[in-house]
């Protein structure tokens, strides 16, 4: 239990949800079925959607004194991100994480929820619908591997490595564009450098121990809170790219996560250099 919200609950209707409107909808999608949003990556679906109304309402009913913020709900109505940073108790969700693979019939995308009281983010649920189990965190305990057989594996970060020999992803689109090149150029300095599409299994991946680093620099509360409370309690290193912390109010400033506070200074330095 995490304040007032129980989190094996939350983590359990995150499943249910795809179980219901996702997977059902995976590989099945009609050409009305998708839309896009800002642009043509940027895509809803009736998945997202209806999963999004479910979570929504059950989170309601169960946790009628929490804010509910999702990524479809603010699409429909961007001043409700606005509320995050004053309230005392919210959840956050995005519903389908990687919609752009779940509308191309690519099975990496992910359900997230992340807790956040008081302004600080104290729980993250990541969920696999193709995998069916979940990675989560609650802030001071760890960050585990769970399965609906009760198995639970905790999960440590990878042991730092030079920086010829870092491997990890980087989501470089939404970076300022007079600094793309520069920054692109520096990546060849890692070992290898990849991007998903899908925030949910990059923070899986990072907090498994399977990469070195992530970054981002747009900063959604849906995309990031739950992943980065994960791999923090996995033991990493994470600040904005200025050094800061990151808060669920953020939403620019870029993210940088790293096994240690050397890899992360050394990666800032001679990489990501904004």
């Amino acid at each position: 239990m995490t304040a007032k919200v129980d989190v094996t609950a939350l983590a359990d209707l995150l499943r249910r949800a795809a179980k219901a409107e996702i997977l059902p909808r995976f590989r099945r999608l009609g050409s009305a079925d998708v839309r896009a949003k800002t642009e043509a990556t940027d895509l809803v679906t009736e998945a997202d959607e209806q999963a999004e109304q479910m979570i929504k309402a059950e989170s309601a009913r169960l946790w009628p004194d929490a804010l509910f913020i999702g990524e479809e709900s603010v699409a429909a109505d961007p001043r409700l991100l606005g509320r995050l940073k004053e309230a005392e108790l919210a959840i956050i969700v995005d519903p389908v994480d990687g919609t752009f693979n779940f509308a191309s019939g690519i099975p990496a995308f992910g359900v997230m929820a992340s807790v956040v009281l008081a302004g600080e983010t104290i729980a993250g649920i990541i969920y696999d619908p193709m995998g069916d189990d979940w990675v989560m965190a609650e802030k001071g305990s760890g960050a585990w591997l769970r399965r609906p057989d009760g198995e639970a594996k905790r999960l440590s970060v990878a042991a730092p490595v030079a920086l010829d020999q870092m491997v990890g992803m980087a989501s470089t689109g939404y970076l300022p564009k007079d600094r793309q090149p520069h920054i692109l150029a520096n990546l060849s300095k890692v070992r290898f450098a990849a991007n998903y599409r899908c925030a949910a299994h990059e923070h899986r991946t990072f907090a498994a121990g399977h990469v070195h680093y992530l970054m981002y620099y747009k900063l959604m509360p849906w995309d990031h809170l739950a992943g980065t409370l994960i791999c923090q309690e996995a033991g990493a290193y994470t600040a904005r790219l200025d050094g800061t912390p990151y808060l669920p109010h953020h939403l620019d400033g870029g993210l940088l996560i790293a096994p240690d506070k050397a890899s992360w200074e050394l990666l800032r330095h001679e990489v990501f250099t904004v």
